[in-house]
């Protein structure tokens, strides 16, 4: 039979392997991220469909390391700021600092991803790029709470509409649509989303005229609230590891979303 001390020693050797044995799935840090509906980046997150790029890069960031989780949490393109300052989301991803955060407390941590907002018309005989040149008494399809170049990134809906004759919805399909049918001279669509439409829709291919012109490069980012679990600098480190295994490449390239050298540290 063991003595007090013996049972007292094996009692505390038992309780240390448990606390080993529970202190990983403690120390795991859950990282809340804003899903808002940005197709083909998020697409329709409030259904709880975990389709488009975010998904694929979430799933991609927890299946790379154990000490932290990231989760979505669906929001709008709005309501993305309110959620970020009232603490219901951690990081907001594929965004720019240009977009609305000037006045909101974050860090900002470079995704080294490039998109691009481009010019959309029907196609008709005689009709030729520099029919993008100038923006004046052409009905515009936009995408509403978008930050365009040409309007100075302001994404105020009355002055989109009263400045550049603007009709905005929540569909690029929509807009698309309404230049096909002749109710909107020109739409601004990502280079990712019409990429990914043509594939789609490829009947209508011929029908339009896709600009050279491009109304701005998107160089993603992605934007840290302060009490966010994660520090820029450890989530730079995580896609840094994605792009040094070719996940990075493997999820973006298929869109035509650039992949693009981020300077190290």
């Amino acid at each position: 039979m063991k003595s007090l001390p013996d049972r007292t020693a094996a009692g505390l050797m038992l309780a240390a392997l448990a606390a080993l044995w529970v202190l990983p799935a403690q120390a795991v840090q859950v990282v809340r991220v804003g899903a808002a509906h940005f197709p083909p980046y998020t697409i329709r997150p409030e259904n709880g469909a975990d389709t488009g790029l975010l998904p694929e890069l979430v799933e991609a960031l927890n299946h790379s390391q154990s000490d932290y989780r990231f989760e979505l949490v669906p929001t709008s393109i709005p309501r993305r700021f309110g959620d970020f300052k009232e603490g219901r989301t951690d990081m907001a991803i594929f965004e720019n600092p240009d977009w609305g955060w000037k006045d909101i407390p974050h860090t900002t941590v470079d995704m080294g991803l490039e998109d691009a907002e481009i010019f959309v018309a029907q196609k008709e005989p005689g009709r030729q790029q520099n029919y993008f040149a100038d923006l004046k008494g052409k009905r515009l399809a936009l995408y509403s709470g978008y930050h365009y170049e040409f309007a100075n990134f302001n994404a105020d809906p009355k002055y989109l509409a009263e400045t550049y004759n603007a009709t905005l919805t929540y569909s690029h399909d929509s807009n698309l649509l309404m230049v096909l049918r002749g109710r909107a001279d020109i739409a601004l669509v990502t280079r990712s989303y019409l990429f990914d439409y043509l594939l789609r829709n490829e009947k209508v291919r011929d029908e339009l005229l896709v600009s050279q012109r491009i109304d701005q490069i998107y160089h993603h980012y992605a934007i840290l609230s302060p009490k966010a679990p994660i520090t820029g600098e450890a989530f730079g480190k995580l896609l840094q590891g994605l792009r040094d295994n070719g996940q990075m490449l493997k999820i973006f390239d298929p869109y035509k979303i650039a992949v693009v050298p981020v300077p190290r540290p």
